[in-house]
């Protein structure tokens, strides 16, 4: 599984591929997806960490 930078940085790269129209709805959801992320990364890393531990229970 990829870090929460890693994530972030294929939202931005996504995003940056729609960015040629703005007013497409893929590029609004990634954008808002983008920043609502960037601004709230703790919790994300906290996410991330919790959905790691799940996937490790699940292999045992």
């Amino acid at each position: 599984m990829l870090n929460a930078d890693q994530l972030l940085a294929r939202l931005y790269a996504l995003r940056k591929d729609y960015a040629d129209d703005p007013e497409d709805e893929t590029y609004q959801a990634l954008h808002h997806a983008f920043m609502f992320v960037s601004y709230q990364m703790s919790g994300f890393r906290e996410y991330l960490e919790k959905e790691r531990a799940k996937e490790k229970k699940e292999e045992k």
